[in-house]
């Protein structure tokens, strides 16, 4: 129970390509200018996790504290000067940890895919995300040069673009910082019926009486150990997701 409302907790994790398995899930009833701000704590963007609480990665996120800040970068992903979601990004892996957003209900079309790049994370003083140089190999995070002429893996979305509220935000997830290596067929197979699939549950059981629709979502990449596209980014073992939707009255 929040503030008094009834919450609903849906946790997955899903290893590739094609299998998924249940960690926890459990029912308690009751273009324009861009901004994305590379932060030094994840609660300067709060507003994207339920009372503020943030997830407890252990070796990176513990407690509030990030471990090893010069390694895993909060990202207050911004667009049209207004915050959309946060990332805690791995300038290593040069993948996301993961990606938290607030679920309003999501509707329009998949926007074009312009990927964008995060410039604070090579130094530039810049907080503008801009579209990535194609050519361009980057030091601490995805390219494009990257997944280029690759018929294996997809740019898999850690906030899918469907889940978004509008269009503005359906364009502030087209960012590299928010994607990670994913098998074509499991991107587009399996974890494309688990988006569609909570995005429904959310749907149904975040509309309370007063129209409202509220949820609190939490994705997530586990690295692998050995496993590199192009010798620089790494394929991750297994993805994770947790949902929490609050049932208005």
């Amino acid at each position: 129970m929040i503030s008094g409302k009834p919450v609903h907790k849906l946790c997955l994790t899903m290893t590739s390509p094609n299998t998924w398995y249940p960690l926890a899930a459990s029912l308690f009833l009751s273009i324009v200018p861009t901004v994305a701000e590379v932060v030094k704590s994840l609660s300067d963007c709060d507003q994207f996790l339920l009372e503020g609480t943030q997830p407890q990665v252990p070796g990176i996120l513990e407690g509030g504290r990030i471990l090893n800040q010069n390694r895993y970068k909060p990202i207050c992903q911004t667009f049209d000067n207004e915050r959309r979601f946060v990332t805690l990004y791995d300038t290593e892996n040069r993948i996301p940890v993961f990606s938290a957003y607030k679920y309003r209900g999501g509707v329009g079309k998949r926007p074009a895919n312009d990927w964008k790049i995060e410039p604070q994370l090579e130094d530039e003083d810049d907080k503008n995300m801009k579209l990535g140089d194609k050519n361009k190999t980057y030091n601490h995070q995805a390219g494009n040069m990257d997944y280029r002429r690759n018929r294996v893996f997809d740019r898999g979305h850690i906030f899918p673009s469907s889940h978004a509220f509008n269009g503005s935000d359906k364009m502030a997830t087209f960012t590299l910082t928010n994607v990670v290596p994913q098998a074509a067929r499991f991107n587009q197979g399996s974890w494309n019926r688990m988006e569609t699939c909570v995005k429904c549950v959310m749907d149904k059981y975040c509309n309370g009486n007063n129209g409202v629709i509220e949820g609190f979502v939490v994705t997530g990449a586990q690295p692998s150990s050995n496993n590199i596209l192009r010798n620089r980014i790494n394929i991750p073992s297994m993805l994770w997701t947790c949902n929490i939707y609050i049932q208005h009255t």
